[in-house]
């Protein structure tokens, strides 16, 4: 969206014209000579329609919905689902202003950082619309933020931007934008804990590895799974220590010594030891079975699912 664009969504006529023409075919709208700004007309009705779902909120009061942030944005569902609560927080990618109006009902102040300053006055206008007078929209990067300021947060919350500037997808966290990990020290320097979305098809083996203190959370909305959330705010100490293996048999309403633990290094052989786990199998290929064979936590060296034991499963 431009910001003449913008801009014209907000005049009074073009608001009274979208309004109108809310439940029409938006193509209909489109090609109506009577309605100013047709196409521009047309696409609200058509965003503010899929928003009666997705955005309830957004939908009754009537916001701004620029295509390409609407796609990006998380449900309203998944954004009320995430933990974090305090005093202040800080939302490193705004966008539409979906997870900082969820933080705004859980923290006293926060501040929402936006790059593209078009979306920016998208996203304070919808807020203020939207009543949340404690999210501050901030038009800056997060790069240049972190860098600058002074204060410190409870939280901070991040939903890095998963494609390219070509629209190719990315899958590599440091690709993504902002690059989280570079960030990470700017982060701990404001004292914050992270709350990071990734998309649901995230490796929970390649979170784990590069925050090995965080605690995993898949968001699952009506039986499907929408996104994967790394908490890492120090609740869980990292491997070889049992916390990991200690929450995820609390997690499933088990006993630990009811669970089979599959590991592929040894800090994960010795924590899943140390929570007392009924069974510890080890996955490696053929050069490191001999050294998995030789460490006491270990019950079986397999070299892949294939050959596991499913009749362990009736022990």
């Amino acid at each position: 969206m431009t910001r003449e664009e913008f801009d014209t969504l907000c005049r009074d006529d073009v608001r009274r014209a979208v309004e109108e023409n809310l439940g029409r075919d938006p193509l209909a709208v489109a090609l109506d000579r009577r309605t100013p700004y047709a196409a521009l007309v047309a696409t609200q009705v058509k965003y503010l329609e899929r928003a009666r779902t997705k955005l309830p909120s957004y939908y009754t009061a009537r916001c701004i919905l620029p295509p390409r942030a609407f796609e990006q944005a998380s449900s309203e569902a998944c954004a009320a689902h995430k933990e974090p609560a305090g005093d202040t927080a800080l939302d490193l990618t705004c966008g539409l202003g979906v997870d900082a109006l969820a933080l705004g009902r859980r923290f006293r102040r926060v501040v929402a950082l936006e790059r593209d300053p078009v979306l920016a006055a998208v996203a304070a206008r919808n807020l203020r619309l939207l009543g949340a007078a404690n999210v501050e929209v901030v038009c800056a990067s997060a790069e240049e933020y972190l860098a600058a300021t002074t204060e410190r947060f409870d939280w901070v919350a991040a939903d890095p931007d998963r494609r390219s500037r070509t629209g190719r997808k990315l899958v590599r966290l440091e690709e993504c934008s902002p690059d989280i990990l570079r960030l990470l020290p700017a982060v701990r320097r404001i004292g914050a804990r992270l709350c990071l979305k990734n998309s649901p098809l995230f490796d929970v083996d390649e979170a784990l590895r590069l925050f090995p203190t965080a605690r995993i959370e898949a968001v699952s909305v009506h039986g499907e799974c929408k996104e994967l959330l790394v908490y890492d705010d120090g609740t869980i100490l990292g491997k070889p220590a049992p916390d990991f293996y200690l929450r995820a048999a609390e997690t499933l309403g088990l006993e630990p010594k009811n669970c089979i633990v599959f590991e592929d290094a040894v800090s994960g052989l010795r924590a899943a030891a140390a929570a007392g786990a009924g069974k510890v199998i080890a996955v490696a290929p053929e050069e490191r079975r001999e050294a998995f064979e030789r460490m006491p936590e270990v019950y079986e060296v397999i070299p892949n699912f294939h050959e596991f034991d499913r009749l362990l499963l009736r022990e």
